[in-house]
């Protein structure tokens, strides 16, 4: 009979304390109690011992507004933003740089991507042992990132303080190998990630097709200013909608910027939880809710089942909060259109997800459900949305810019086969 530590493997264990005890079901009986409570994950544990407020929802209307606290392995105040739907697949906080301060020195075997939310300064990045340190500069808008596992800095330049949005695959690896100690102190250097190269952190703006689907992509380490940044014409979301895939480091973690014409809103699409949209340029809302409750919720019926959240500039929203495949529909009303920073966490957008190396796919979410895909025509949509969409923006002061002809059926047909609007 093998013993392992104190376990007997083939007969029941009677060397264990009461609160340890396990006994076989009766017969017919399930094991177990039946009912439970989730339990919590390293990252939930790392999280609530760091010490700062830990947000969960679906969103909120400005991290700024958030509550933050002293954070003394990063040296600012700070909070831990986990959205719903993001559990476990990656992770975000916010960060606040004292005025004419810095953070302390980080390295760790995670991802992180930086938007400035407000605030100016420079951040110092190098490779263990390395006594050379590349610097760069940001400012508000600028989006950046640090490379895996590479000691970096941040320094705030202003009087005032600077804050920073982070997101991360810190809950990929700390609930995988749960021994901070080893995330925070490896010693490796990625040297395939981060080279060393002078012009590592020089920003770049030459456009290619990304390897996967075709849609732009620029490979950059350093957007200056992402509020402004050109974007491609791309079509997908709604009539003369922008987009761009900033592709950094080498990194798994995806990401994008899009943007809504003004006076024009996106169709709803449906997939699995991880997108969270940051607020970069004007104003909106997004609808959410669980494909189950069909296409036209409000004409069914089932409109308290709708979440929505409302932001502006620095706003966030889990585009997909729940289990499952929830539509998700974007509308901006601010003049100067809707931009949007949407992160995805590594490896989880639908596209890029594990699977037979080869194996054929669509590009499902910028197809019409009429036509096999996961997005709902204008035709097909609540009427109640596009009512309220052009009552909001009169209000505003601003008229709707969707044509009627977006909303017939042979139109629609017809511009996604001209590959769109």
């Amino acid at each position: 009979m093998a013993l392992v530590g104190r376990r007997c493997y083939g007969r029941p264990m009677h060397d264990t304390t009461k609160d340890a005890h396990w006994h076989e079901p009766k017969k017919g009986q399930n094991a177990g109690t039946g009912t439970f409570q989730r339990p919590k994950l390293p990252y939930d544990r790392f999280m609530e011992d760091e010490g700062v407020p830990v947000f969960r929802g679906i969103g909120v209307k400005q991290v700024q507004d958030l509550p933050m606290a002293p954070w003394r392995r990063l040296g600012g105040r700070g909070s831990y933003i986990q959205l719903y739907g993001t559990e476990g697949l990656w992770g975000m906080y916010v960060v606040e740089v004292p005025g004419a301060g810095a953070l302390n020195v980080e390295q760790h075997l995670y991802e992180k991507i930086v938007f400035v939310v407000e605030g100016r300064g420079s951040t110092e990045v190098w490779n263990e042992g390395e006594t050379k340190r590349h610097v760069f500069e940001w400012q508000k808008g600028s989006l950046f990132t640090i490379p895996l596992n590479a000691k970096h800095r941040i320094v705030n330049a202003s009087s005032a303080p600077a804050l920073l949005l982070c997101g991360t695959s810190a809950p990929n690896i700390l609930n995988l190998l749960d021994d901070p100690e080893f995330v925070f102190n490896c010693p490796h250097a990625f040297r395939h990630r981060f080279s060393g190269a002078d012009d590592f952190f020089k920003p770049r703006d030459d456009v290619e097709p990304d390897p996967v689907r075709g849609l732009a992509m620029r490979r950059t380490n350093l957007i200056p200013d992402v509020i402004t940044t050109e974007l491609p014409l791309d079509n997908r979301r709604s009539p003369g909608y922008r987009r761009i895939e900033p592709l950094m480091a080498g990194n798994r973690f995806y990401q994008f910027i899009g943007q809504y014409e003004t006076g024009r809103y996106s169709k709803a699409h449906k997939h699995h939880s991880t997108a969270v949209l940051i607020c970069l340029k004007g104003r909106g809302y997004t609808y959410t809710w669980h494909e189950s409750l069909g296409p036209a919720p409000w004409r069914d019926g089932a409109a308290e089942k709708v979440v929505r959240q409302d932001y502006e500039y620095g706003g966030i929203v889990s585009a997909a909060p729940m289990a499952g495949d929830w539509f998700h529909q974007h509308f901006g009303i601010g003049k100067d259109g809707l931009r949007v920073l949407a992160w995805h966490g590594p490896n989880n957008h639908p596209a890029l997800k594990a699977g037979r190396p080869g194996e054929a796919m669509r590009d499902v979410w910028a197809v019409d459900l009429n036509q096999g895909g996961n997005a709902i025509p204008y035709h097909m949509e609540d009427p109640a949305l596009r009512r309220e969409y052009e009552e909001t923006l009169a209000r505003e002061g601003l008229i709707s810019r969707m044509e009627p002809r977006f909303y017939e059926e042979s139109g629609a047909v017809e511009a996604d086969k001209i590959g769109g609007f």
